[in-house]
């Protein structure tokens, strides 16, 4: 069986590993990153009648590359974007 594929019926791609930082990404492409914070903290938050996230983070546009894939069970994932550089990262 090829790799890429797999007979449970998963779908979609993997982003766990850097789903901030490519909407990050997104965001900065279309010129408004100054609208994350609310995307990721208050928007979800809001609509469920739930405290917004009051815990901080910080992003820095500086280039990365994800692994190339990441154990998963017995076998491995291959990420998102492995092959290409992403823009921003948490910073340390």
């Amino acid at each position: 069986q090829d790799a890429k594929e797999c007979d449970c019926g998963c779908a979609g791609c993997f982003t766990a590993h850097a789903a901030i930082e490519l909407y990050a990404e997104a965001f900065d492409s279309v010129g408004c990153i100054e609208r994350l914070n609310d995307f990721a903290s208050v928007h979800g938050a809001n609509f469920y009648g739930l405290p917004a996230n009051e815990g901080t983070i910080k992003l820095v546009k500086e280039e990365w590359e994800a692994e190339k894939s990441y154990d998963f069970g017995e076998g491995k994932v291959v990420p998102f974007r492995q092959e290409e550089p992403i823009q921003w990262r948490i910073a340390a």
